[in-house]
């Protein structure tokens, strides 16, 4: 009861701001519902890897050689503003950016008619990097999905071997390459229902060998969730 009077009292005199047009949002979220209803929602896709598609269903690419995930959730196509709220995420220490996009995500999952997962695990970053950024943009995103599901989150199961180049620089051959044998499992994830958990999605390469790794300590279903999809196709 304090602490709902204490929000109303400081949304009445710091009213939040919307992330995108810089007007007053006018709820609890820092975005307005014109910026809201204008996001690039993602619509019909993939089911398996969530590539944009004409209808929904399977894409040609998960038939012939299907990923070791079961399905991915992404909210939004990875288009502007989304691109440019991830990118000052990332980039720019913009954590309130991770605060509205983790909600949006977690509103949108609320609505699935699908089981919950036993855990949420974010990308890990190699430590170097984290400490060079000073906190993972994959966690930041999990902490109020993790909260609006009341599914825990496990940031410490596993991690990455070694420092890889920032996947957005590297072609998708490359991208392969530099991502293979970059994770171990830590914690016993044995029977467990994982949903793995990023930022963006391009061509797939990091989430699928973060789930072969998984799937190889004993993992037996994992979903990926990821704020926004690229539209690759090649």
């Amino acid at each position: 009861m304090v602490n709902n009077c204490l929000k109303i009292i400081h949304n009445y005199l710091l009213p939040s701001v919307c992330v995108t047009c810089g007007q007053e949002a006018g709820g609890v979220l820092d975005l307005c519902q014109g910026c809201l209803a204008a996001m690039p929602y993602l619509g019909h896709a993939c089911r398996r890897c969530a590539l944009p598609l004409a209808t929904s269903g399977v894409c040609g690419s998960c038939l012939q050689v299907p990923p070791p995930f079961e399905q991915t959730f992404s909210l939004f196509r990875y288009a502007h503003p989304i691109d440019h709220l991830i990118q000052q995420l990332k980039f720019n220490r913009r954590l309130v950016n991770a605060r509205l996009l983790g909600a949006l995500m977690g509103e949108s999952l609320q609505q699935q008619e699908q089981r919950l997962p036993d855990l949420i695990v974010p990308v890990p970053l190699h430590r170097r990097r984290l400490q060079t950024r000073g906190y993972n943009q994959a966690v930041e995103l999990a902490r109020p999905v993790s909260k609006l599901l009341g599914v825990p989150m496990a940031f410490s199961c596993c991690h990455r071997t070694r420092e890889t180049a920032v996947q957005s620089d590297l072609s998708a051959k490359q991208r392969r390459s530099n991502i293979k044998g970059a994770f171990e499992v830590d914690g016993a994830l044995t029977g467990k229902h994982v949903a793995i958990i990023d930022d963006v999605m391009t061509t797939g390469n990091t989430v699928t060998e973060l789930t072969q790794i998984m799937r190889d300590s004993g993992v037996q279903k994992i979903d990926i969730w990821v704020c926004a999809r690229v539209p690759w196709l090649g």
